[in-house]
């Protein structure tokens, strides 16, 4: 009979039961009641009450016997520590035990229960386990190492442990060897700083040798370990590459993985000219292909690493092209993983297998397929520039189809080929206008508007084209509005006298009855450059544009090279590095590739570095660890103050005709003759702004260009979000945002009532939280709240409230009550209504500080999607009290050095590392509170990305 039986009965008085059976004298009684307290535990019951029977039963020769008490134990001795305390005298006998078994599952449970009190009594018999005769005992022993260091790290090193690991690198047993490797990798992960793992050649050696003869999880833990070294020259790395070679021949996936990972960070150190670094090229491609035979979740997780590999080296598998071809019965993440990878790999030699191959696909039944299928021959004109003119073709073809999203997808993707080949396939415009009224997606709307206004001078109805858009204005989608506005001022400017009315009305619409900031903002810029400057805005509104670049998808090269060292782990399938997806990962240093073979770059330790020089290869930290570039930020440059604001003219907006005679010189007609635009034709008053600034005079006022910076708007707020929906409050809905003004925070809400019955006599509270937000004062609704009534409060708040941690940091429960009910809610605030006024740092107070943080406190995050300069993040960032101490520009990179002080007095240093040219950047955080980094990091994507 099976062990199922044990998890059928549901008997009351059970445990009393199970006591007189675990004091039994026969032995199969006490097993049988063992194995059902075991079920009991697995189901989910508290069988804790019958620990100290339990713990009797571990006197047994009985091995089966002895592991169930072992899981027991491992459950329960967090809960009863006391109790377990019991348990160590035969823990440290069956330590001592002829079966090296029973040795090792002693050890084993041991290091599983993290109890501090039972920690002090592991260290003799692990000690002794570790030096024991049985592999099988020392290589369990190994991983325990790795336990205690997480549970007692400070015990570890004074117990002289994590010496005696490193001895059993050098072990005669290759499964000891791989255990010491991963135990010895578990504990540099969490310590960075420590240079646990020192590898030597000899020591390498050993690996190798251990590598041909352990399990499969051995030999990626050696693998990985292995990927770590950087060789001092190109034949040490080709001799490793030879021994690591055969593993690509492995059964499992994830052993070939590891060995690609190797493979592709020593390639860096042989030179292209080697006949080897040939020979390495072929022996890669075969054990990549066959990846994709597997079952298809491992063909995803193949394909994303083969993504990463394409991009750094697409010489591996150019011939291989056939392989990505999608079959009829792929899952669709497969088949649009693959599909982006025959994109990558499409070369002038075999565009027209790609081509037909794509034809075939975008007449496929799956909608989300043919999609990227239509946008792929898109990207194939623009990579490949001899198959322009056939992928043209083919998508006139598509559009021929008739099939809706096909021709939506075919406008998109031809825009872009205008892009890149201008006054070239101008002909396929008259196809596309045939198709303007099937269209009905914002982005494919927004393409064929874009083609319009563009080449307006060749079509000849560009007008009532665009007219037609313009009938359902409000009803667009923002980028569709956006679009529409440039391309009728670009339609205006081609043929001022045919479009005077459409230009007022798309002009009037963006800016008297839009409530969307963008569109307001881009239709007085709009306004303003015609009226004041016609010449200007033909310059600027017409511009040449830049040709759009062949792979606008690839990944950023340093975070390629760090997410190629992590080929075979999570991080090659979200294309992320670690510290951007794990929780409280303690200042993960960033992997990098070693040095290029031929380049400039040493890849000798940063010590060797002459002083004065910095150093070219050296994993990057928040600022250089070299004294001399440490020293150096005491000598950087402030950030310049603002110049004297502009004086701007006191003739308000809405008394300038902004459209009246500006625009002669384009019509050819002198001053005096003017538009005949009519006078009343005028932008609106602009509301006084509570900065007290006059818009007037051109747009250097608009942008406040004579300071050098903008103006500083405040910190940043949040729009009002449904805090409390109205199925949950019994009507009651509230939206709220934070903000944080004068110095002060608040919380702005807006109460709706959407019940049939008057709400009145409301109240707030805050439960604890962990930085002590609390109201400052009663929430003032004087009124009672009728039926659909709604009414804004602004709540003051401080921080002097009970603290308790919470989690996530930043969440609050709040308690709203009326006369209806008490309604409970909770929300996430973010952490830069925290930052205080006086948060900046002198100089060498941010270096002392930065030198006393420890290296492990430091996390790293990247910032995308913010083409800001350096100059417009120091500003946006100062206005939500995050100030700039220094900046500098290293190796062509931007540095700013910056400093924040929370309400709670913890200071937080950061360093902003950008790229010109690039919309993304590197933040790195220094904080004797590492748990709020995570928070600053998206404190800051907020302020940068609004």
């Amino acid at each position: 009979m099976t062990d199922s039986k044990y998890f059928t009965t549901t008997k009351k008085g059970e445990i009393f039961e199970l006591k007189a059976e675990l004091n039994s004298d026969k032995k199969e009684k006490k097993k049988e009641a063992v194995k059902k307290v075991i079920a009991s535990m697995t189901v989910g019951k508290d069988v804790s009450a019958l620990f100290p029977d339990v713990v009797n039963c571990m006197q047994t020769d009985n091995l089966e016997l002895k592991k169930l008490v072992y899981l027991y134990l491992m459950n329960y001795a967090k809960s009863q520590p006391d109790m377990a305390i019991m348990a160590v005298n035969t823990f440290v006998k069956d330590c001592e035990d002829a079966n090296p078994l029973i040795r090792a599952l002693a050890v084993r449970t041991m290091g599983c229960i993290r109890v501090d009190k039972i920690t002090e009594y592991l260290c003799e018999p692990l000690r002794k386990c570790l030096k024991d005769e049985d592999p099988y005992v020392r290589k369990t022993a190994a991983v325990c190492v790795a336990k205690l260091h997480d549970i007692n790290a400070q015990l570890v090193e004074d117990q002289g442990f994590l010496d005696t690991l490193k001895d059993l690198i050098s072990d005669s047993n290759p499964m000891v060897v791989a255990n010491a490797v991963a135990a010895l990798s578990e504990i540099a992960e969490s310590h960075p700083s420590s240079n646990l793992l020192d590898l030597n050649p000899q020591s390498i050696n050993k690996l190798l040798t251990a590598l041909n003869e352990c399990t499969e999880w051995g030999q990626i833990f050696i693998l990985d370990c292995l990927a770590n070294y950087i060789p001092k020259d190109d034949r040490e790395a080709q001799s490793i590459c030879e021994r690591v070679t055969p593993r690509l021949s492995h059964a499992n996936s994830a052993v070939v993985l590891s060995a690609v990972k190797v493979l592709m960070k020593f390639m860096e150190l042989l030179s292209k000219d080697l006949d080897y670094y040939g020979t390495l090229i072929k022996k890669l491609a075969p054990p990549l292909v066959t990846l994709l035979s597997a079952e298809p979740e491992l063909q995803y997780v193949a394909l994303r690493n083969i993504n990463l590999i394409v991009q750094k080296r697409p010489e591996i598998l150019k011939h291989e092209m056939k392989v990505f071809f999608v079959k009829y019965n792929d899952p669709i993440y497969v088949k649009l993983e693959k599909l982006d990878i025959m994109i990558r790999l499409a070369s002038p030699a075999n565009i027209a297998q790609v081509l037909a191959e794509l034809k075939e696909y975008a007449t496929e039944v799956d909608v989300d397929f043919v999609r990227k299928a239509v946008r792929a021959i898109g990207r194939c004109a623009i990579k490949v520039e001899q198959s322009a003119e056939r992928c043209v073709s083919t998508l006139l073809d598509l559009i021929q189809t008739k099939v809706n999203y096909v021709v939506q997808e075919a406008i998109v993707v031809i825009k872009d080929i205008f892009r890149k080949y201008p006054n070239k396939y101008e002909s396929v415009i008259s196809t596309l206008c045939e198709n303007l009224d099937s269209l009905d997606e914002p982005e494919a709307r927004a393409a064929m508007i874009w083609i319009v206004g563009e080449y307006a001078e060749r079509i000849d109805n560009a007008d009532e084209l665009l007219e037609s858009f313009l009938e359902g204005f409000h009803d667009e989608s923002t980028q569709v509005q956006l679009q529409l506005l440039t391309a009728i001022v670009k339609l205006f400017l081609k043929k001022p006298t045919e479009t005077q009315e459409l230009v007022q009305q798309v002009l009037s619409l963006a800016t008297q009855d839009s409530d969307n900031p963008d569109l307001r903002d881009r239709g007085y810029i709009y306004w303003r450059l015609l009226s004041t400057d016609p010449v200007a805005a033909k310059d600027v509104v017409l511009a040449e544009k830049p040709l759009i670049s062949e792979e606008t998808d690839l990944i950023e090269p340093t975070l390629l090279e760090e997410l190629i060292c992590y080929i075979g782990t999570l991080a090659s399938v979200y294309h992320k590095p670690p510290n951007a997806f794990v929780e409280g990962s303690r200042g993960v240093v960033p992997k990098r590739l070693p040095p290029r073979a031929g380049s400039s770059e040493s890849a000798e330790s940063p010590e060797s570095v002459p002083t004065g020089v910095p150093p070219t290869e050296v994993h990057p930290s928040v600022i250089p660890s070299q004294g001399d570039l440490l020293g150096d930020l005491l000598n950087l440059d402030l950030v310049p103050p603002a110049g004297p604001p502009l004086t701007t003219s006191s003739v308000p907006l809405g008394g300038v005709d902004l459209l009246g005679g500006g625009l002669d010189s384009l019509l050819g007609g002198d001053t005096s003759a003017g538009l005949g635009i009519p006078t009343g034709f005028m932008a609106p008053p602009v509301s006084t702004n509570p900065l007290g600034s006059s818009l007037a005079g051109g747009l250097g006022d608009l942008f406040d260009l004579a300071s050098g910076t903008g103006a500083v708007t405040g910190p940043y707020v949040a729009p009002k979000a449904v805090w409390l929906h109205a199925m949950k409050g019994k009507g009651l809905e509230i939206n709220g945002t934070f903000a944080r003004r004068s110095g002060a925070v608040f919380m702005d809400l807006l109460f709706t009532n959407r019940a049939l019955q008057v709400m009145s006599d409301f109240a707030i509270q805050f439960n604890r939280n962990s930085f002590g937000l609390a109201p400052a004062a009663p929430l003032q609704i004087l009124t009672p709240l009728a039926p659909n009534q709604s009414t804004e409060v602004s709540l003051p708040l401080n921080t002097i409230g009970s603290v308790m941690k919470m989690e996530p940091l930043n969440n609050l429960q709040v308690a709203v009550k009326n006369n209806v009910d008490v309604f409970y809610f909770s929300v996430l605030y973010p952490l830069h209504i925290l930052f205080v006024e006086d948060g900046k740092m002198e100089r060498q107070m941010f270096l002392a500080t930065w030198k006393d943080i420890p290296n492990e406190n430091e996390a790293q995050f990247q910032i995308r999607d913010c083409p800001l300069s350096s100059d417009a993040v120091s500003n946006k960032l100062q206005a939500s009290n995050i100030f700039t101490v220094a900046r500098r520009t290293v190796e062509g990179q931007d540095m700013l050095y910056q400093s924040i002080k929370l309400t709670n007095g913890i200071c937080i240093l950061a360093e902003v590392r950008m790229q010109p040219g690039t919309s993304s950047c590197t933040l790195s955080l220094k904080c004797r509170a590492p748990e709020v980094s995570q928070l600053i990091f998206q404190a800051y994507e907020l302020v940068l990305k609004n």
